[in-house]
């Protein structure tokens, strides 16, 4: 698979691979089936995988330390810290960036996932309890440390992300970015062009949507409260969904291949990170590295979806109450 930079000199795989469904979020999963897709994922030359403490909690972490330590010089390895989280794993008790915690998540993570050095480290959602500034200085100490190698952040403001490169450099933005959800393009693509981060797109198949084979969702589905999901907006999704269906067997290809081209071909500093628990879908995936895309097309592309267009949030109220506008 092609290469691409990630802010100054992080190289990673041109698409990447999303864990945390592996264990969280989408119901129950078989663990030695993961454990082997990952490996799978190095075979097939992914160099670029994603996770979080809060994946689990915890659990996801162990995953893809156990599955990746043998390959541990190949692999680019992102995890996160930001969430106030029990010892013992329950709910969630609201983000948490303060230094002294973000030094104890990481050197838990690093145990967890079985590596001296964390690749890549995010803050997971921004805390408006701590000045930002405070927090690129805390991980910036730890990548003095040897313990972190790249700082990144997830779902921040362009003002925001200003005010963290300025003390620390920025590598990298994760925030959801896809054919239906395009909020990046009017000031966070500008702003991380203009400063030298990369950007990380999750959810760039929409949860499933884009793909066009989701099912009925069960209870213990994350997306089953999520607007989109739900109602007459899930009904005008899937009429836009069956025109990008349409579209991409015109061309040869799965909508789902369409939809990372797409993400692809809008910048060359662009690396999104779909998951997948499927080895059939994981190879899907990864062909679509190889799908070339003209101007024309990706105008095409817009069009076919901007007719019917998508509706509904992307998160219930809580999960927008967290993101960082």
């Amino acid at each position: 698979m092609e290469t691409r930079i990630l802010g100054r000199n992080l190289k990673v795989s041109a698409l990447g691979l999303g864990c945390m469904g592996m264990s969280w979020a989408y119901g129950p999963s078989d663990r030695d089936q993961c454990l082997r897709l990952l490996r799978d994922a190095v075979d097939l030359g992914v160099t670029f995988f994603d996770t979080a403490e809060v994946y689990g909690p915890f659990t996801n972490e162990e995953l893809v330390g156990e599955a990746l330590k043998p390959v541990r010089d190949r692999v680019v390895i992102a995890t996160k810290f930001g969430f106030e989280i029990s010892a013992a794993g329950g709910p969630l008790r609201g983000v948490n960036s303060r230094p002294d915690h973000i030094r104890e998540v990481v050197d838990a993570s690093l145990k967890r996932l079985k590596i001296d050095e964390i690749d890549l480290l995010y803050q997971h959602r921004v805390d408006p309890n701590v000045p930002i500034e405070d927090v690129a200085g805390t991980v910036g100490d730890l990548i003095q440390a040897g313990k972190v190698r790249h700082f990144g952040l997830s779902e921040a403001s362009a003002v925001t992300i200003r005010k963290a490169h300025a003390v620390q450099a920025v590598t990298a933005l994760q925030s959801e970015y896809s054919l239906w959800t395009r909020d990046p393009e009017d000031e966070i693509l500008p702003t991380l062009e203009e400063l030298g981060i990369g950007f990380v797109p999750y959810s760039p198949l929409g949860r499933g949507f884009l793909t066009g084979k989701l099912g009925e969702l069960e209870n213990n589905d994350f997306r089953a409260n999520h607007p989109r999901f739900n109602g007459e907006a899930k009904q005008q999704n899937a009429r836009a969904v069956d025109a990008l269906k349409d579209l991409a067997a015109s061309k040869g290809v799965t909508p789902a291949q369409l939809a990372l081209a797409w993400l692809l071909a809008q910048k060359p500093w662009i690396v999104p990170i779909p998951g997948t628990r499927h080895l059939d879908r994981l190879k899907e995936n990864i062909a679509a590295a190889d799908i070339t895309l003209s101007p024309a097309d990706v105008r095409e592309i817009e069009d076919v979806i901007g007719e019917t267009g998508f509706a509904g949030e992307r998160y219930p109220a809580a999960g927008l109450a967290m993101v960082n506008l």
